[in-house]
C-alpha cells in the first residue's frame, strides 16, 4: 500500500537533503508531494531551483503518513514561519502519525514550535545543544516514537532509508539500497 508522505520546500532549503528524500522514497513507491510554502520554483541554498508539484495552502486538509522537513538555511527558517507547515506538523504528532526533520529543521523547526519536548533528536551540529534532550544530539539519525530526525546532508541517505524501513519495512530499505549500491 502506498503510503502519502509530504516534504515542504522554501527558498533557501537544502537541496541535496530534499532531492535525497524525494527520490529515496519515491522508489520505495511513496506518495511524494513536493509542496512549498512560498511560491511554486524556489531557489535552494545552494542556487539550484526546485519546483514544487503545489503550494502548502493546497495540502493543509489532506492526510498524511509522514511529514518530512529538509533542512538548509535559511529554508529552515522559511519553513518554520508557515503556520499552515506548524499547523500540519502539530496536527500530525498529536494524532501519532510521523514527522521527521534533517539537518537546521530539527532545530530551527521541531525545537521551536515544542515539537520535541523531552524526545531523543539530534541536528546540524551547534543547534542541537538547546534540546530538552540531548542524549542523542551526536547520532546520524534518531527515531523517538513518531519522530525521526538527522544530522546533515552527509547523513540524508542514511535518513531517507531509515523512513522507508519506518514505512515499508527493513525488507524493502535493504532492497532500495542494494539497488542504488548503498551499504545499509
Amino acid at each position: 500500500m502506498s503510503k502519502r508522505v509530504l516534504v515542504p520546500i522554501a527558498d533557501g532549503c537544502e537541496e541535496i537533503e530534499t532531492a535525497c528524500i524525494v527520490d529515496v522514497l519515491r522508489r520505495a513507491e511513496a506518495d511524494v508531494t513536493v509542496a512549498s510554502v512560498g511560491k511554486l520554483q524556489v531557489t535552494a541554498s545552494r542556487g539550484m531551483k526546485l519546483v514544487a508539484d503545489k503550494l502548502i495552502s493546497e495540502c493543509v486538509n489532506d492526510p498524511y503518513d509522514l511529514i518530512v522537513v529538509p533542512g538548509g538555511m535559511p529554508g529552515a527558517e522559511n519553513l518554520r514561519d508557515s503556520k499552515e507547515l506548524v499547523e500540519m506538523l502539530k496536527r500530525q504528532q498529536q494524532d501519532g502519525k510521523l514527522f521527521a526533520a534533517i539537518c537546521a529543521s530539527p532545530a530551527v523547526v521541531l525545537h521551536h514550535h515544542g515539537l520535541l519536548a523531552q524526545r531523543k533528536a539530534t541536528a546540524y551540529p551547534g543547534l542541537a545543544e538547546e534540546f530538552e534532550n540531548t542524549e542523542a544530539i551526536d547520532s546520524r539519525v534518531v527515531v523517538d516514537g513518531n519522530c525521526i530526525t538527522s544530522r546533515a546532508p552527509g547523513t540524508a541517505m542514511e535518513f531517507a532509508l531509515k523512513l522507508v524501513e519506518i514505512l515499508y519495512g527493513e525488507q524493502k530499505a535493504t532492497e532500495i539500497a542494494q539497488s542504488m549500491l548503498v551499504d545499509w
